[in-house]
């Protein structure tokens, strides 16, 4: 295999994956598949372990949340190649009360104070994850402060008000 470009590396993964990668896009030329919580860690796996492919680096994860859509709370996970020097995004949505997804501490050790950052911020719970608990944030706490369920600032605030600035 020459160098990597998406069309191969999406080839690769539908061979394997078939129905279970969706919405593959190409987002600033950034290979983009969705997958669901049972497949992420055999797609890790597969990425990381596959010979030709060799994303042997996680570059990082961390949730986002969506709020309107149906599966609220999404993983983004991206993946680098270095022997190839190329990139992957894998997305993972998940429901909004209880969102668990498999730790990827199996496969890289890294993914440890990632995956404590994005609990800690998002409220993700990573099943099987060997410290999980708040990262940055004190420990009682009880929001996920990340999350848009809250409004951006008070609306009880005087010192925002139009007269103050002379409009």
């Amino acid at each position: 295999m020459g160098k990597l470009n998406n069309e191969e590396v999406l080839q690769r993964i539908e061979a394997q994956f078939g129905d279970k990668i969706t919405s593959p896009t190409q987002p600033y030329g950034l290979l983009t598949v969705e997958t669901g919580k049972e497949t992420i860690i055999d797609l890790l796996s597969f990425l990381k372990n596959d010979p030709e492919l060799q994303f042997i680096y996680l570059t990082d994860l961390t949730g986002i949340h969506y709020p309107e859509r149906e599966l609220p709370i999404g993983m983004i996970y991206h993946v680098h190649s270095l022997v190839h020097n190329f990139r992957i995004r894998i997305k993972v949505f998940l429901e909004g009360e209880n969102p668990h997804i498999p730790t990827a501490t199996v496969l890289w050790e890294a993914a440890n104070w990632m995956e404590r950052e994005t609990y800690d911020f998002f409220g993700i719970i990573f099943d099987g994850h060997p410290d999980l608990r708040r990262i940055l944030n004190v420990d009682d706490m009880t929001v996920f402060p990340m999350r848009k369920e809250y409004p951006l600032e008070d609306p009880n605030r005087i010192d925002k008000k139009d007269y103050y600035f002379g409009r």
